[in-house]
């Protein structure tokens, strides 16, 4: 299982024909956290012009856009549209714009809004969010090392290591990988490590 959505807050900006468009995006997984945002940039950004949003939610498919006085259609269908094009969920942008005087008309308005929305998204780091088997492996001290190479040769992820009486060492890992890793690990322990499944959790990837 596996989803598209940004790893941090990020902005980026550019000017047109005078006018300034921001375009700022973060990672959410509520209407409360995305509304939460939008507010604080129409804070940030008091005076502004216009601060158009868009979010896009895994939650009950919720997609919610606003032109802020836009003409409409020319601004947050343009950048709602650009989201869904990139295949994101679970992230608000909000393109803000200082008018600089010169009107742009709707081609253009739609055009710079687009634009606000693809810099505001890279500017966030696009990541793919994998659902991954969260694992433990116990051992004793003379095997760690083995164990401990062989997690990431398998595509594993060490998160953390316990080091009582035995050593347990706790990672996360795609479902596909799970046979391959207890091969390699009964193969080099003599049956005596494998994995041992403790839940899932998503896990970005970057694309």
């Amino acid at each position: 299982m596996e989803y598209v959505t940004v790893m941090e807050e990020g902005a980026a900006e550019f000017i047109e024909k005078k006018s300034r468009f921001i375009g700022t995006c973060r990672p959410v997984k509520t209407e409360e956290e995305a509304l939460a945002f939008i507010g604080e940039m129409k804070k940030k950004y008091w005076d502004a012009n216009h601060n158009v949003y868009a979010y896009i939610l895994r939650e009950g498919g919720v997609q919610r856009f606003s032109d802020d006085g836009e003409p409409q259609g020319t601004a947050g269908i343009p950048v709602i549209e650009t989201m869904k094009k990139s295949g994101i969920t679970d992230a608000v942008l909000v393109a803000t714009r200082y008018f600089g005087g010169i009107l742009l008309g709707g081609g253009g308005l739609i055009r710079a809004y687009s634009h606000t929305a693809t810099i505001g998204l890279q500017a966030a780091k696009k990541v793919a969010m994998r659902q991954c088997l969260l694992l433990t492996a116990q051992c004793d001290y003379s095997l760690y090392g083995k164990v401990q190479g062989i997690i990431p040769e398998c595509s594993g992820t060490i998160d953390g290591t316990e080091f009582l009486e035995d050593v347990t060492l706790r990672f996360h890992l795609a479902p596909e990988e799970l046979p391959g890793l207890q091969k390699r690990l009964a193969d080099a322990t003599n049956g005596k490590v494998a994995a041992q499944a403790q839940g899932e959790e998503f896990f970005p990837f970057p694309l």
